[in-house]
């Protein structure tokens, strides 16, 4: 809350009590034009939805920083299946707008902003500031996800994300049934990726653009033993084609430099995640990743700072434990500023 500039008359007042206005009305105001929380959850995933949920629900009234995409890569997919409680799947953006609601139900504030800079200098008073407002918080949930590496080809990308173009074999690799697939990516997640699609899709190709793989000896072998997978070394995929989803690729022979059209039902990217961590380095370790290099089950080397989700998960990346980390998140900022002692 912004509060005007009032201005302080002093004229008739004795010095000694001039001097304690004048410092009684600076606190008053810097205070005040401070939007002070309890608890700031940064990211509005499963991870950040679940802690405020958590938090909300222990009467911690938690602010959450919904960001640039709200709800995280789940608004980006269709058909989930494999988050417990939906025997029958659920939408991606319908299973984000549920919990949504049940955090706000229990008294969770989501705010369309987006933190811009923090200052975690003092763990006492961590500060955030969006584009709107800057707040001070007595403790702060980093939940900012991970974002899919693209190719870099342009709308052409946005249009067929979660019609076809994906980046999560495991999310996604079911609605590929006796499909052909491709794979982007010549290392041990590229190699994942293809081994896991093969229990679904008829014929699974793997695009890697150079003549050497970045993949360990072990998965190396296992693609190259699976007669299900196709290699196709030196090869790009350089455009993307389809009237409403994917239909199929461009694919350059980067030896040849010839392009050619490569008919394919689905296209997954394994060529890795960036992390959504760049605002907050210079407070909170990362790892040689990116990712925030989390102590213990949350911790981020700043007592009043925890960690939940992708943002720190390199490993799994999934909804279910994305939400599993949000809800350790919470009871371990509970924890905090309660001062209780012991575990759960």
């Amino acid at each position: 809350m912004r509060r005007k500039k009032t201005q302080v008359t002093l004229a008739t007042k004795p010095a000694g009590q001039n001097f304690f206005r004048v410092y009684s009305a600076h606190v008053y105001m810097s205070q005040n034009l401070m939007n002070h929380q309890k608890l700031v959850i940064i990211g509005s995933g499963p991870a950040g939805l679940t802690a405020a949920i958590y938090a909300a629900r222990a009467e911690l009234a938690p602010i959450i920083l919904e960001g640039k995409h709200p709800g995280g890569q789940l608004m980006e997919t269709t058909h989930v299946e494999n988050f417990p409680g939906f025997p029958d799947g659920i939408m991606g953006p319908e299973l984000i707008m549920n919990m949504r609601k049940q955090a706000v139900k229990f008294g969770a504030d989501a705010r369309m902003e987006t933190a811009v800079s923090v200052d975690f200098s003092d763990p006492k008073k961590l500060i955030v500031t969006t584009e709107k407002e800057t707040y001070s918080a007595e403790s702060v949930i980093l939940s900012t996800g991970a974002s899919a590496r693209w190719l870099g080809l342009g709308k052409g990308e946005e249009k067929y994300w979660g019609k076809g173009y994906t980046a999560c074999a495991t999310c996604d690799g079911a609605f590929f049934r006796n499909k052909i697939v491709g794979v982007v990516g010549g290392g041990d997640s590229a190699c994942e990726e293809a081994s896991f699609l093969t229990r679904f899709a008829g014929k699974v190709h793997m695009f890697v653009r150079s003549d050497q793989w970045r993949a360990s000896k072990p998965m190396i072998k296992r693609v190259m033993e699976n007669p299900k997978i196709e290699i196709h070394m030196q090869r790009s995929v350089v455009d993307l084609y389809g009237e409403t989803v994917l239909e199929g690729v461009m694919l350059q022979n980067n030896e040849m430099m010839e392009v050619e059209k490569f008919a394919l039902h689905g296209l997954f990217m394994a060529i890795g995640h960036k992390p959504n961590t760049d605002v907050f380095k210079d407070f909170v370790p990362v790892d040689n990743k990116g990712y925030f290099d989390v102590q213990g089950d949350t911790g981020s080397g700043i007592e009043s700072v925890f960690i939940a989700g992708d943002c720190g998960d390199w490993h799994y990346r999934q909804a279910i434990t994305a939400a599993g980390y949000g809800c350790m998140a919470a009871l371990d900022a509970e924890k905090y500023l309660t001062g209780s002692v012991g575990g759960y």
